[in-house]
């Protein structure tokens, strides 16, 4: 006799199916970060948890499909060696006889509870005898029970096979039997009912879905709280963001710990300080400015008022409003030029010399009053700074040393370097300004709470609008005491420069 020996049943891998994407309707309303962190955490784990369970349930099935392979491979493997070295009982020959050589083999097997050992032997005038080991199968249709489907086995050139019907997945492989020169007219058939593996996959699946189920929602809830708590310094933000008002800008956050949250409540609070020192600044500058120009308008209506019908009284009337419109209208230009100071181009750098700039500031600083002007010291280099400004400024620090000097009083007008910074100088001979009022006269509306001299015309601008100018530049203004007595105001400006004569 002689046998095929059995190839590895082929594997399909079943456990590839396709989840149908959640779907849900887009809201119009506005949903709360918290509420959208949650869904985001929901999806990911919810695809997370999905994809673990399905790889899981895949490997489960891989390894059902490998032991049945080596199932079917084992039991085709044996009855093959048994028809090689095997002999019949009773005559102690090799058998010669199909019928025998399987009634003989499967008296000696012990097939599994999911497997059959069925022996088919061929006839000619009707479907194949089977020789079966009788055994229980907790299966719908036993091959045994289905000739259609031995047919089939029987019938097939391959030598392993997968059956589908609809009361069954059945695994097969079989070894054919034949008398030399014959046809094959016997074979040896292993079948294997995969079902209760597969449930049993499949249960495991579905516990691991439950499993994921509730794991999924005690880490919703979990994230709910911990959402709840990282963020609701967020919700007490936009609480105070929506109880401020012009007239209430005291509300802070709470800052706790050192994380994100934490960084933003301070940069809310150092936002609200700015703010609170704005408005205050703000409602300052309009009382300031209301009172400055409430002066000369009261002056002016107390003179129109009180007029009489003498030419002479009237002449003096009308210079009298005239001046105090003229005041008016300086102190309208000065806050219009405050005004500008905010914004980018209020100064347009470009390179000028230091020495010709001091020069026509001295200059022009001569004509502003009877002193003895002194131009001190010039610094011989290239600066990058707007001399229209730069001589504002100057031109408005000398007016204010004059202001606060006497006729014959030294003023000297300078440049100098000091390290990396270009100062440009006023330094008078006068009284000289009083420590408490060193830090208040930069402000405006501003005057010092004592007087360096008699009173000028100005409303407290002259010297806010110098400061202004020098930060414009990246610097800063700089008072002093002079040697001698006096006050020394110097523009301390941070300008690139090139020395005179630089060949660069």
């Amino acid at each position: 006799m002689t046998t095929t020996a059995a190839r590895t049943p082929e594997t399909t891998d079943r456990a590839t199916t396709t989840a149908p994407a959640p779907t849900a309707d887009t809201r119009r309303r506005r949903v709360s970060a918290r509420v959208r962190i949650l869904l985001w955490l929901l999806l990911v784990m919810a695809l997370a948890l999905a994809a673990v369970a399905m790889t899981t349930r895949s490997f489960l099935l891989r390894d059902v499909d490998h032991r049945i392979d080596r199932l079917l491979t084992q039991e085709t493997g044996e009855f093959a060696n048994f028809v090689e070295r095997g002999g019949d009982p009773r005559t102690g020959r090799p058998f010669t006889d199909a019928d025998r050589l399987l009634t003989v083999f499967l008296e000696r097997q012990y097939p599994d509870a999911d497997e059959e050992l069925i022996g088919l032997v061929g006839r000619a005038d009707a479907g194949p005898r089977q020789i079966r080991r009788p055994h229980d199968l907790p299966v719908a249709l036993p091959l045994h029970e289905d000739p259609a489907a031995r047919a089939r086995v029987f019938g097939s050139p391959d030598s392993s096979g997968v059956l589908d019907r609809p009361q069954g997945e059945i695994r097969w492989a079989k070894v054919t039997v034949a008398q030399p020169g014959r046809a094959p007219d016997a074979a040896f058939v292993v079948a294997f009912h995969p079902e209760r593996e597969q449930a049993r996959v499949n249960s495991v699946f579905r516990t691991l879905l439950g499993i994921s189920g509730v794991a999924l929602l005690l880490t919703v809830g979990i994230a709910w709280a911990v959402a709840g708590r990282i963020l609701e310094p967020v919700r007490v933000v936009r609480a105070a963001a929506a109880q401020l008002t012009e007239q209430d800008l005291t509300r802070r956050i709470p800052v706790h710990g050192h994380d994100d949250i934490a960084a933003l409540a301070e940069t809310f609070n150092g936002m609200l300080d700015r703010l609170e020192r704005a408005f205050a600044a703000q409602r300052e500058f309009v009382d300031d400015a209301g009172h400055e120009l409430r002066t000369p308008i009261t002056i002016v209506r107390g003179h129109l008022e009180v007029m009489g019908d003498d030419p002479a009284e009237r002449e003096e009337t009308v210079r009298l409003v005239t001046d105090e419109l003229d005041r008016m209208s300086r102190i309208v230009e000065d806050l219009l030029l405050l005004a500008k100071a905010e914004r980018p181009d209020f100064v347009s750098p470009e390179p000028f010399q230091v020495a010709e700039l001091t020069a026509d500031v001295y200059v022009k600083a001569r004509t502003l009053g009877d002193r003895d002007w002194q131009l001190d010291g010039v610094a011989d280099l290239e600066a990058e700074l707007d001399p229209q400004r730069i001589t504002q400024a100057m031109v408005q620090l000398a007016q204010n040393a004059v202001q606060h000097t006497t006729p014959g009083q030294t003023i000297r007008i300078g440049s100098r370097t000091e390290g990396p910074d270009l100062e440009l100088y006023v330094a008078d001979s006068g009284p000289g300004v009083q420590p408490q009022d060193a830090e208040v006269i930069f402000e405006r509306f501003r005057r010092g709470t004592a007087r360096r001299g008699a009173r000028g015309s100005g409303a407290g601008l002259g010297l806010s609008i110098v400061k202004a100018i020098a930060e414009g530049h990246r610097g800063r203004v700089r008072l002093h005491g002079t040697p001698g007595g006096g006050a020394t105001f110097a523009l301390v400006l941070h300008a690139p420069r090139e020395p005179e004569g630089d060949p660069t």
